[in-house]
């Protein structure tokens, strides 16, 4: 009785979770993913163990429930265990007020948790500065010297602007961030990958207008856990912004923004650009939450962990470093947002032939797991047939691992499929799937200048494919900006492994839309 006493009284916290209980209800989907990303975090919090209390309220008021209710409660929980690949181990039961409470241990073994951070704003406003500080814990030159660390080709680097994604690793250890002495170091990164507790991989898109496909690429084709939109104080809100906004909000994801360079400006400048960044969020039903210290950056966790509507906004310096603390707060307690799909698949994103290993794939592992030695199906190819290869080897962020989860950036080694037949937006199934040509789809059209009719045909953004789309059926005579309707579509090219419920942005020059997969046809 004494230790429950004792838990009540802390509270919850890391690695502590109060229930009252638990009902069929909380196995829908739904709400499922969301109590098991809640439990893989409390582990990964508690060092591979949390605590749940159950039978009390939010607040730690002892309710006590019924015997039935409290063994309904303990199956529910280990079904969510089991999910998370934990166990529970122990069960302490209290007759409590006529009404059982109970204490119930759960453990997972080297429990590891990576997030994906996709960044995303206007060109110049600091997103691989931001980033680049973040991973190093120095501050910028106020010429970008960070940058360095993230724009890897040498016209970037020259030219100080990103035209492909690029990707930087982040770590935790014991609480800690580690600090990155040369993010350009290979082992370095491949240190962080082996011994940290978590793992933040940051996806740094482009904020050029021109490579806007590789900015939705990077934001649709990465598993990107949540979007982090940069805003410059200087500049405030401009066109790309709120495009970019609009991405990450069509894909439903939690988005936190981060106000950079507030040291070139006054306080009113600030107080100004995060009202107008407020007022557009609440446009689009979105709660800004401005963060101003450590308790407010927990605080803003539990609520975006609870409520994706809920939009962090930290104000941040690369010259002084002003708010980084804040930001690390943030990402330390951000928890991995949990994805269903149990079958191994993956998106092909870039496509390399290196001496010595032959052709190796990489993206991000959109469900299931992959080990060096599975056979996989590779394609669709021209003629909607897929190849067997073998995974020769694995490797994340330059560490060589034997074994690829859900949510992690990977290369694979692959033998029995040649360099120059891979195209960008293949897929790597352990199941043979389905090659597809047509399929409908409800759409929702952002802007056009004129009438979308029968016979457009616009790029389609789907995970990592791009690919020009004929729209051969619409439900209406035309459609234009605002206007919503279902359309059949078909891939101009090639065919592609694409599946119900799977959302996707259509774009044609200043023309965009996003849409919802609804129907395939085989």
């Amino acid at each position: 009785m004494d230790k429950l006493l004792q838990i009540l009284k802390r509270g919850e916290g890391e690695n502590v979770e109060f229930k009252e209980y638990l009902t069929k209800y909380h196995l829908k989907e739904g709400r499922f993913k969301q109590l098991a990303c809640q439990m893989n975090h409390r582990i990964i919090m508690g060092r591979g163990k949390a605590i749940y209390v159950i039978g009390v309220s939010d607040s730690g008021k002892i309710r006590g429930i019924s015997e039935s209710q409290f063994s309904e409660t303990v199956e529910i929980i280990k079904k969510i265990a089991k999910e998370v690949n934990a166990k529970v181990e122990s069960i302490e039961k209290y007759s409590i007020n006529g009404g059982f409470v109970g204490i119930l241990e759960i453990r997972k073994d080297r429990a590891k948790e990576h997030i994906m951070i996709g960044t995303a704003g206007h060109v110049d406003h600091g997103k691989s500065t931001l980033v680049g500080c973040l991973i190093t814990g120095k501050p910028d030159d106020g010429d970008g010297a960070t940058r360095i660390y993230l724009d890897v080709l040498k016209h970037e680097i020259e030219r100080g602007l990103s035209a492909d994604l690029s990707f930087a690793v982040f770590g935790f250890k014991d609480g800690k961030a580690i600090k990155l002495k040369n993010p350009m170091n290979k082992s370095e990164k491949a240190w962080i990958v082996e011994n940290a507790d978590k793992i933040v991989s940051f996806v740094d898109t482009v904020g050029h207008e021109p490579w806007l496909r590789t900015t939705i690429r990077g934001l649709l084709g990465q598993k990107i856990d949540y979007g982090l939109l940069v805003v410059a104080a200087d500049d405030g809100v401009m066109r790309t912004t709120k495009e970019h906004l609009g991405i990450l909000l069509a894909m439903d994801l939690p988005v936190l923004i981060a106000i950079t360079k507030i040291d070139l400006v006054d306080e009113g400048r600030v107080k100004e650009v995060i009202e107008d960044v407020s007022r557009i969020l609440r446009t689009v039903g979105r709660i800004p939450f401005v963060v101003k210290n450590f308790d407010d950056a927990k605080k803003a966790v539990k609520a975006i962990s609870e409520n994706s509507l809920v939009v962090p906004i930290v104000k941040t310096s690369a010259i002084t470093l002003e708010g980084y603390d804040l930001l690390e707060e943030i990402l330390f307690r951000l928890p991995k947002r949990y994805h269903a799909g149990d079958d191994f698949l993956m998106y092909i994103d870039r496509i390399y032939k290196i001496t010595g290993v032959g052709t190796v794939v990489s993206g991000t592992v959109k469900s299931g797991e992959i080990s060096e030695g599975d056979e996989v199906y590779v394609g669709p190819f021209q003629d909607g047939e897929f190849k067997r290869a073998k995974v020769q080897s694995i490797e994340m962020h330059y560490y060589r691992i034997e074994k690829a989860k859900s949510g992690d950036i990977v290369g694979l080694a692959l033998k029995g499929v040649k360099y120059n037949e891979l195209r960008r937006g293949m897929v790597l199934s352990k199941k043979l799937p389905k090659a597809v040509w047509e399929f409908e789809a409800d759409v929702y059209v952002f802007t056009h200048p004129t009438l979308i009719k029968k016979g457009y045909e616009p790029v389609v953004h789907i995970e990592t494919i791009s690919e020009t789309v004929i729209f051969k059926e619409i439900d209406k005579d035309y459609l234009k900006a605002g206007d919503r309707g279902r359309v059949r579509m078909r891939f101009k090219y090639h065919p592609y492994y694409v599946y119900e419920g799977q959302k996707f942005i259509f774009r044609e020059g200043r023309s965009k839309g996003m849409g919802e997969i609804k129907t395939i046809f085989e």
